[in-house]
């Protein structure tokens, strides 16, 4: 339980003795006395207003937040809003939307499970530059190998397709133990098409949660707060992929200290226990609804597919190839990596904050194209700086880049039915796998041919372009649309 005392005088004790709008909306129980009013963040909530004889005043607010696990990040931000006097509209931090408990408490556990796959999600692509070195692997044999393992897609096309028989929640808790404990074996990989094969499957059941965990968001979730929830998941996720990246300072020790990375996911099946109590079923998918035919969704689906090899082709050899340029060509330690993949990687929080709530109250489309247009030429220059200028480059390109997170990652629960959205977005998925494939092996030969990344990196970088010039002219616009005006078979019998 928080506590905030605050002593007040002059005008501002006369606002104070009515309820406040935000950030939490309140009624009047008895004299100076107030607590939430219908949909609150707060598990509990009360505030008491007290004045004296001299016309100052006291107030007192005790709340707590219905956020688990990560309920230390936004008390602060409350905490300072309830000390200043009321005011009309929501606090830059607060969703479009006004949040109940339920939904407070499934954001949360969902971010929770994030960090899982943000983790796991990226562990091969950072210490495959080091593996690669212990293996006496080229950037071609990285480039197939990384290809490989984004066939795991395939098997997080079964996983997610599952989800709209049995349910999102044991399937998410399933993938998220199963994807921990598979990581492990690549700590033992004695060659590089062992390690492969080994994060195949492992890779299978991050990209299961990486679909199921905004399709459980977009079900839960009021409709003009969807792409700020993604953001806060992506946050969350790269939370996880930062704890990589530290970890990352490991593969200094020795040549095999990569291995030890592989170690770390077995302790994130502590995590799962709170999850499981903490995640309900998602109420769209316990709700009757219809089953759908898929064909009578093509338009979309192939709409999905398209934008994500085209995102693909690039983002996959950014995140594989980037520790290989630094490494290689920048000749940084293991520790250097880390260091400046988190000093460029924090601020993309920025990008996702604004880029999540510019999507809510403006629109989807405006961001997604400013964000890969400008994010994917940026990032290209990454790979042409030294010095400063490369990592200039790497904050602003992580900062833009990241506002296409919110953006685009809920069309793909937004555009489909609750029977078909995990078999739909799987499927997307797996066309996206393609693009990664794609982009791997051309960033493969062609840096090899070149003799440098950054030529082979700014030939990929035509696919975002192509992407922006789709979503400007063949995205529809959901912002602040129900999930059933959007897909009209899930609204019932009238």
């Amino acid at each position: 339980m928080s506590r905030v005392v605050t002593r007040f005088d002059g005008p501002d004790v006369d606002t104070l003795l009515g309820p406040r709008t935000y950030p939490v909306a309140e009624r009047e129980v008895a004299e100076g006395v107030f607590e939430a009013d219908g949909d609150a963040p707060m598990r509990e909530y009360r505030r008491t207003v007290t004045v004296d004889s001299r016309g100052g005043a006291a107030q007192t607010v005790s709340f707590r937040l219905a956020l688990p696990y990560f309920a230390w990040v936004f008390i602060p931000f409350f905490r300072y809003a309830l000390r200043t006097p009321a005011r009309d509209r929501p606090q830059w931090w607060l969703p479009p939307d006004r949040f109940d408990a339920r939904s407070t408490t499934v954001l949360g556990t969902l971010c929770a499970a994030a960090v899982l796959f943000g983790y796991i999600n990226t562990l091969f692509n950072q210490t495959i530059a080091f593996a690669a070195d212990e293996f006496h692997a080229n950037n071609a044999a990285q480039g197939v190998a990384g290809g490989f393992v984004r066939a795991g897609g395939l098997l997080a096309f079964v996983i997610v397709a599952t989800a709209d028989r049995r349910g999102r929640r044991p399937v998410i808790l399933t993938a998220g133990a199963a994807g921990c404990l598979l990581s492990l074996t690549g700590a033992i990989a004695p060659s590089l098409a062992w390690l492969t094969g080994s994060q195949v499957l492992t890779q299978g059941c991050a990209y299961a949660l990486f679909i199921l965990l905004p399709i459980v968001a977009a079900e839960e979730l009021p409709a003009g707060s969807r792409a700020y929830a993604v953001g806060i998941m992506a946050m969350a996720a790269a939370l996880g992929a930062g704890a990589s990246v530290i970890a990352l300072r490991l593969a200094d020790i020795a040549v095999w200290g990569w291995r030890l990375v592989y170690v770390i996911p077995v302790f994130g099946v502590l995590l799962l226990p709170g999850i499981g109590r903490r995640l309900p079923e998602s109420k769209r998918f316990e709700a009757p609804h219809a089953e759908s035919q898929l064909r009578k969704h093509g338009s979309r689906l192939w709409l999905l597919a398209a934008a994500g090899f085209l995102l693909n082709v690039f983002v996959a050899p950014d995140a594989q190839f980037g520790n290989r340029f630094l490494k290689h060509e920048r000749h940084y330690t293991g520790g250097g990596i880390a260091t400046l993949s988190i000093v460029s990687g924090t601020p993309g929080a920025i990008g996702i904050i604004v880029g999540g709530l510019l999507a809510d109250r403006r629109g989807r489309r405006p961001v997604a194209v400013l964000a890969l247009t400008v994010g994917t030429l940026l990032a290209v220059a990454f790979y042409f700086a030294s010095g400063a200028s490369m990592w200039l480059w790497a904050i602003v390109s992580n900062i833009v880049t990241a506002a296409e997170i919110p953006a685009l990652g809920v069309y793909g629960p937004e555009l489909f039915p609750t029977s078909l959205r995990g078999k739909a977005n799987g499927i997307t998925a797996v066309v996206a796998l393609g693009g990664s494939v794609a982009g791997l092996l051309t960033v493969g030969a062609l840096s090899d041919q070149f003799g440098s990344i950054g030529p082979a990196m700014a030939v990929v970088g035509i696919g975002p372009m192509l992407l922006a010039l789709l979503v400007a002219f063949g995205f529809p616009e959901t912002a602040r649309q129900e999930l059933e005006d959007l897909n009209p078979e899930d609204r019932g019998p009238p």
